[in-house]
């Protein structure tokens, strides 16, 4: 049973803050002038287009990942106009830094509730942390299980962030790049990484760095949460 309620834990806050993750998305190319997410529903914290649109990565990924590692990944994904993107090279990388970027707020929102839930005397750093473990109940019952889903919530929002910065195709990374560029250099970019081999390998890779790259800034995050623990 507490495996259950732990996955149902996971679940919720996956799918939310995978809703929240595309629906930046879509609201930042809304604002860019692409219309195409909006009139899909998906500028709204509504988790149904994106069930609708990748059941794999919002249903059976994270169920699969939880019954195989303990703890959950998946992905959503929001539609645009390419014609746009490419017309609109610096509007589409604002588009593609908004997802990352929601992600890194509910990291600190999170990051604020558990410092207040310590200063209320209802939470406490805790002698070892976990991802599902960063912070502890005072006493049992309800706050054990808010407890969790903040923790979940920290390190899942961290780990959405870290890894979609990462400048690879298909992540969004590599769409902030042109942010730094010239509108004709951004667009050469745009022709290389739209190539399907790139975006295959790019998986690869960045799955066999972000272990390394999230445990090291995972520590830091959570040292920062916690200054003095020394937690290591």
């Amino acid at each position: 049973m507490e495996s259950i309620v732990l996955g149902i834990v996971w679940y919720v806050v996956l799918l939310f803050s995978l809703t929240v993750h595309e629906a930046a998305h879509a609201w930042a190319a809304k604002r860019g002038g692409d219309l195409t997410a909006y009139h899909g529903g998906q500028v709204s914290l509504d988790p149904t287009p994106h069930l609708r649109r990748e059941p794999v990565g919002t249903v059976i990924v994270p169920v699969l990942s939880y019954l195989w590692m303990g703890w959950m990944v998946g992905w959503a994904s929001t539609p645009y106009d390419p014609a746009w993107a490419y017309a609109h090279p610096r509007r589409a990388a604002w588009m593609s830094l908004a997802g990352p970027a929601s992600n890194l707020f509910l990291v600190l929102l999170t990051g604020i509730a558990i410092r207040l839930g310590i200063a209320a005397e209802l939470l406490h750093a805790p002698a070892s942390i976990t991802p599902d473990h960063l912070t502890a109940a005072t006493q049992a019952g309800l706050f054990e299980t808010v407890a969790t889903l903040l923790s979940v919530a920290f390190t899942l929002n961290l780990l959405l962030c870290i890894f979609n910065l990462i400048p690879l195709p298909p992540l969004d990374g590599s769409g902030v790049l042109p942010l730094f560029l010239d509108d004709d250099s951004a667009r050469r970019v745009m022709d290389f990484m739209r190539q399907p081999a790139l975006a295959l390998g790019g998986i690869l890779v960045a799955w066999l760095v972000i272990g390394r790259v999230f445990s090291t800034v995972h520590l830091l995050a959570i040292n920062l949460l916690y200054p003095g623990m020394g937690y290591h």
